[in-house]
């Protein structure tokens, strides 16, 4: 076993009405867990979710996306073995599962998958439904939070139809499902789960969230959301949970930022973290979950593992300490936002 004690130290988080939610630094993001990329057997994803859970990982990331139900399915798996006070558990709304022919099967980046495929709704009795079948999947009687998934530029075309998803939320009562579930105590917390922060603050602007998962834009790669969305965060109240914490791989050794090849710009700048790295003896993963993590509002970090392997790396990685002469350095390179927190 692992040593998790930085994994598994908790961070509470007060909502909206006033129930508190319990999350570890390090979440498990289960997207892997859809067969992403590849297709993984019941025994290994059993096998990658109790390391987790054995190292003391108490939040648990899912979607109906993700495998198109696979990954509900195996996380629920082992979270309906165990104590239900002892989890945190999120899931999103805005994509429904139907049967299909095998043709129409929408897996994206997900493979040998249920045959089904998605459709976007977010309206009210989309919502609802989507709730309900999460619960179906997950084998659960209730999910912690509830975030509608994907209304952003990188899902639906472009900021305009990302500004339509948000206004069908509104306006055909996608949102209010959301709120009545909260206010019901059906769920304790509702916000998004988006790849850009433009939502989020619109968002803001429009509704009453508890918080945000935002994917990708806050890394050690990246830190716009300290100019924009955080301080609006941090003045109503809303946590952040940091998915996507090594850009899906550039930051982890791997060629891809944001599901793609990396261009040329942002090898560029990792290779230049990855010198400072070197000067310091700092591994670039380890200093990309560290960083993150150290922000006030960052509640949990839910870097995604796909096999025993790279989950117990990511709950390692949250243990020793980096050097402040490395924040420094990068900081004094231009490197990272001048104000951004870094691990004390």
């Amino acid at each position: 076993m692992t040593d998790a004690r930085a994994a598994a130290k908790p961070r509470h988080f007060v909502t909206r009405a006033g129930r508190k939610l319990s999350f570890t630094s390090l979440g498990f993001g289960s997207a892997p867990l859809g067969n992403y990329l590849r297709p993984l057997t019941e025994t290994d994803c059993d096998r990658t979710l109790a390391t987790a859970w054995d190292d003391g990982v108490r939040y648990y990331d899912t979607a109906p996306l993700y495998g198109l139900g696979l990954s509900e399915m195996r996380v629920g798996r082992l979270l309906k073995q165990k104590k239900r006070s002892e989890f945190v558990v999120s899931t999103k709304a805005g994509r429904l599962l139907q049967p299909c022919a095998k043709d129409e099967v929408n897996g994206m980046f997900f493979v040998q998958t249920p045959q089904v495929r998605f459709h976007y709704d977010y309206s009210y009795d989309g919502v609802m439904r989507s709730y309900e079948d999460s619960l179906k999947r997950l084998g659960l009687d209730s999910v912690d939070i509830l975030l509608i998934h994907d209304v952003d530029a990188f899902n639906h075309g472009g900021r305009a139809g990302s500004e339509a998803r948000i206004r069908e939320l509104l306006d055909t009562g996608g949102w209010k499902a959301l709120a009545g579930l909260r206010d019901s105590g059906a769920v304790s917390a509702i916000g998004a789960g988006v790849n850009e922060w433009e939502p989020c603050a619109r968002l803001l602007e429009l509704a009453d969230p508890d918080l945000f998962l935002l994917a990708g834009r806050y890394t050690l790669l990246e830190q716009e959301p300290l100019d924009t969305l955080f301080p609006h965060c941090e003045r109503r109240g809303v946590g952040i949970v940091i998915g996507g914490p090594y850009n899906s791989g550039i930051l982890a050794g791997l060629s891809t930022y944001n599901y793609s090849e990396a261009p040329a710009q942002v090898v560029a700048k990792v290779r230049e973290i990855e010198a400072v790295c070197r000067r310091h003896s700092v591994q670039l993963p380890r200093a990309a979950l560290q960083f993150v993590i150290a922000h006030p509002l960052v509640v949990s970090v839910i870097p995604g593992g796909q096999t025993q392997r790279e989950t117990e790396q990511n709950i390692g990685y949250l243990d020793g300490d980096i050097p402040s002469a490395f924040w420094a350095e990068l900081k004094q390179q231009k490197l990272l936002h001048a104000r951004a927190p870094t691990p004390r």
